[in-house]
C-alpha cells in the first residue's frame, strides 16, 4: 500500500520532476486511472468526481513523505493520524474477485477515494510506528520533489529514480571537470 501512495502522490500532485514542471493534470479521472492501474493493473475506471477526492488524499499524503524528509516525525505522524480519523480507517477481512480473505482498512461506506487513502494512511502509519520510518522521503535532485519509499538493503536511497540519480552524478561530474 505504501507504493500506492507514493504513484498517488507522485501522479496527482503537482510540483516537479526530473527537472520538468509537474502541472495538475488535465484530465483528471484518466491520470488517477493511470495511477491507480500502475500499482493494480485491473483497477476500474476512476470518474471524475472520485478523482478530485483522490487528489485531494494525495496532497494529504504528500505532507507525510515531505514531513519525514524534514526529519519532522510529530507532523508526519499527526497528518497520518489525521486521514486515519477523516477516512474512519479500520482493519476488516475481505473477500472479493476470487481472492482469498484479506486486509482491507476503510470502513464501510466510504467512498473509493477515502477508501485508498484509509489504507494509505494505514501502510504510512505502519511505516512511521516501525524501525523504517526515515524511509520514505522526497527527491533530492534539483528540480524534482518526487516522493519514494527506500527499500534499499542499506537505506542511503536519496533520489526518487534512477533517472534522477544518473542527472546528479553527471552535473557532479561535469562540474568536476570543469575545475580542473
Amino acid at each position: 500500500m505504501v507504493r500506492v501512495a507514493v504513484a498517488l502522490v507522485n501522479g496527482l500532485t503537482p510540483g516537479e520532476s526530473r527537472g520538468r514542471a509537474v502541472a495538475p493534470p488535465g484530465d483528471l479521472a484518466v491520470t488517477a486511472t493511470e495511477t491507480l492501474r500502475s500499482a493494480y493493473p485491473g483497477h476500474r475506471e476512476v470518474a471524475a468526481e472520485e478523482a478530485r477526492e483522490l487528489v485531494e488524499i494525495a496532497g494529504r499524503l504528500r505532507v507525510v513523505f515531505e514531513a519525514v524528509a524534514r526529519d519532522d516525525m510529530d507532523t508526519a505522524a499527526l497528518q497520518v493520524n489525521a486521514v486515519l480519523h477523516d477516512t474512519r480507517a479500520r482493519p476488516m477481512l475481505e473477500r472479493h474477485d476470487g481472492e482469498p480473505w484479506h486486509l482491507h482498512f476503510h470502513g464501510p461506506g466510504g467512498t473509493m477515494a477515502g477508501d485508498w487513502g484509509a489504507s494509505c494512511a494505514t501502510a504510512l502509519a505502519v511505516v512511521l510506528g516501525g524501525e523504517f520510518a526515515d524511509r520514505l522521503g522526497v527527491c533530492t535532485a534539483p528540480h524534482c520533489d518526487r516522493v519514494y519509499v527506500d527499500v534499499s538493503r542499506n537505506g542511503t536511497r536519496r533520489f526518487c529514480s534512477t533517472a534522477c540519480q544518473n542527472r546528479v552524478k553527471t552535473a557532479a561530474f561535469r562540474a568536476r571537470g570543469r575545475v580542473g
